[in-house]
C-alpha cells in the first residue's frame, strides 16, 4: 500500500505539472509585460523549445528510477518488443483512417479535425518547431502523462486503465470542440490512446509506447513535409 501511494503520488504530480505548466505557459511574457503575439518568431520558438525541455526534465527527474529500469529492459528486449507490438501501429492507423472517413461522411465536412488543422497551420508558420514538438517532445510528454502516470494510479485493472488512458488522451485532443461534429473526433484520437495503453499494459515498458508514438507522429509529420514541399 505504501508503494502504491508513492507511485500514485508521482503519477498525480506528473499530471499536475503537465496541466499547470500548460496553463501558465505564457506567464513569463506577461510578467515582463511582453506581448507574445508581437514577439519575433525565433524568440517564441526558442522559448517554446526551452519550455518543453523543462517539462520533460521535471518528468524524467520524478520518474528517473523507473525510467532507468525500463530503459535497461527495453535495450535488452527491443527486438522481441518490436516483433510483438509494432503490428499494433498498423491497426491503429487503419482504425483511425476508417473512423475519420466515417465522421467526414456523416458530417459532410471534409475539412477534418480542428486540432489537426491547427497543427498544419502551425507547421506552415514554424515548421522546425512544429516537427520537433510533434515528433520528439509530444511522444515523450504524452506517454509519461497519459500512459505511465495513469498506469501508476491504476496499476492492476487493465481494462479500466486502458479505457481511462485512451479516452482522456482522445478527449484532450478535442478539448474546446465548438460543436458535436468536432467532438466526434474523440473517436479517432482515442484509438491510439487505447492501443498505446494496451501495449503498456501488456509489456509494462513505457518505451514501447513512446517508440510507437514516435513512429506514428513521425510518419504523419513526414507526410505533411512532403505536402508542403510539393505545394
Amino acid at each position: 500500500m505504501n508503494q502504491y501511494i508513492k507511485n500514485a503520488g508521482k503519477g498525480l504530480l506528473i499530471i499536475f505539472i503537465y496541466f499547470a505548466m500548460s496553463a501558465f505557459q505564457t506567464l513569463p511574457f506577461a510578467l515582463l509585460g511582453v506581448d507574445i503575439s508581437a514577439a519575433p518568431q525565433f524568440l517564441r520558438v526558442i522559448y517554446l523549445i526551452a519550455y518543453e525541455l523543462l517539462m520533460i526534465s521535471f518528468m524524467i527527474i520524478i520518474f528517473r528510477d523507473r525510467l532507468t529500469e525500463k530503459w535497461i529492459d527495453f535495450k535488452k528486449n527491443h527486438r522481441i518488443y518490436f516483433k510483438k507490438y509494432f503490428k499494433y501501429w498498423f491497426l491503429l492507423l487503419g482504425l483511425m483512417m476508417i473512423s475519420n472517413a466515417a465522421i467526414m461522411t456523416l458530417t459532410n465536412d471534409i475539412s477534418g479535425a480542428d486540432n489537426q488543422n491547427a497543427i498544419i497551420d502551425m507547421f506552415g508558420n514554424a515548421p522546425f518547431y512544429t516537427y520537433l514538438s510533434a515528433v520528439v517532445f509530444a511522444p515523450i510528454v504524452e506517454e509519461l502523462v497519459f500512459r505511465e502516470s495513469i498506469r501508476m494510479i491504476i496499476p492492476k485493472y487493465n481494462i479500466l486503465f486502458i479505457l481511462v488512458s485512451g479516452f482522456i488522451f482522445g478527449g484532450m485532443h478535442v478539448l474546446g470542440a465548438p460543436n458535436l461534429e468536432q467532438f466526434l473526433y474523440i473517436i479517432p484520437y482515442s484509438i491510439p490512446g487505447l492501443i498505446f495503453a494496451y501495449v503498456l499494459a501488456k509489456s509494462d515498458n513505457i518505451f514501447n509506447t513512446i517508440g510507437l508514438h514516435f513512429v506514428h507522429n513521425g510518419i504523419l509529420m513526414a507526410v505533411q513535409v512532403l505536402v508542403l514541399l510539393l505545394g
